[in-house]
């Protein structure tokens, strides 16, 4: 298959898996939280109420698209695509099954880091662009927090590099060790705050900050472009839970084929409950709390479990 073809196929098979990851999200989403709040959560359309939030989707294409008379409309309307094509290339590296991932690079970790935070432009400029005073505080605010929590994010990451002694995801993963569990808990906890914080969920929910911004850099969006930055949000969710599961927590643990495609999966909702639960469970930070965390606590913190990592893989492996 061509080059070209294939990209074709995986766009399609990604934008799916995303569409699908927001169906899902948001409904386990309403469940989790309602259960929290001794609430049921969605029951009436469907069984479980699982088609509600399809219900809600239709609703929303249905909805007139508006672009605000003062926009820079061609970038109001592209902005949406930014925040939304980054998260769905993130995943052509994380490997789904045991030794295979849609794009097998020698560097896939650092694509996986890298690619993602392509979509600070998408919030920046979807805020900027619709001329709301209440939109590009909420860009500046997404772009100074995305920029910020990317370095222990990284560097939390780097730590299992150093060890594994590869960037490629599906031999990190293949390298993975039940030792690594105590090694790198500290790592996976500050690698689990960080993507919290890089998907602008609560409490890190600054740039939306519905009560100071009313929704933030995507106030002004309606119908489906407002519907592509939720599917932005819970395909980030998807794309960082599924790393995650994979490069800190074994992955398909060795298992060939569906087996280990179902384990990795299980852990994965496994990581996207804590991050729905710690949205419901924490007031929302302020501004310099929330940059005092990145800098003044989990960037050390991610340095020294960096430092544990090299002396681990120079005095024990090596």
């Amino acid at each position: 298959m061509s080059p070209l073809l294939w990209g074709g196929l995986f766009g399609l098979l990604s934008g799916t898996a995303i569409a699908l990851a927001a169906l899902f999200g948001v409904w386990w989403e309403r469940k989790v939280s309602g259960r929290m709040q001794m609430r049921f959560g969605p029951q009436q359309a469907g069984p479980a109420g699982l088609l509600q939030t399809l219900a809600d989707t239709i609703k929303l294409v249905l909805k007139e698209d508006v672009t605000p008379a003062a926009a820079d409309a061609r970038i109001f309307r592209m902005a949406p695509l930014l925040v939304f094509a980054p998260v769905a290339l993130s995943l052509l590296v994380v490997p789904l099954v045991t030794g295979w991932a849609p794009l097998d690079s020698g560097v896939g970790v650092l694509l996986f880091l890298a690619v993602p935070s392509v979509s600070v432009l998408g919030v920046l400029l979807g805020g900027w662009s619709s001329a709301n005073t209440y939109g590009t505080l909420g860009g500046l605010r997404g772009a100074a927090q995305m920029v910020s929590y990317e370095i222990p994010r990284t560097l939390s990451v780097l730590a299992l590099v150093v060890v594994a002694g590869t960037m490629r995801p599906s031999a990190l993963m293949g390298a993975w060790r039940l030792w690594w569990l105590p090694l790198f808990a500290v790592a996976f906890v500050v690698y689990l705050i960080s993507s919290i914080a890089e998907l602008n969920r609560g409490p890190f929910d600054l740039p939306e900050a519905d009560s100071e911004l009313v929704a933030g850099y995507f106030v002004d969006y309606t119908g489906i472009r407002w519907a592509i930055f939720m599917m932005a949000e819970y395909g980030g969710m998807l794309a960082c839970s599924l790393f995650g599961a994979a490069m800190f927590l074994g992955g398909t643990n060795g298992l060939p084929g569906l087996l280990g495609a179902l384990v990795l999966l299980v852990k994965a909702v496994a990581i996207v409950t804590v991050i729905i639960w710690v949205k419901w469970s924490f007031p929302r930070f302020r501004q310099d709390q929330l940059m005092r965390l990145a800098w003044k606590v989990l960037t050390p913190i991610a340095l020294v479990q960096l430092l544990v990592a090299g002396a681990v893989a120079v005095v024990w492996l090596r």
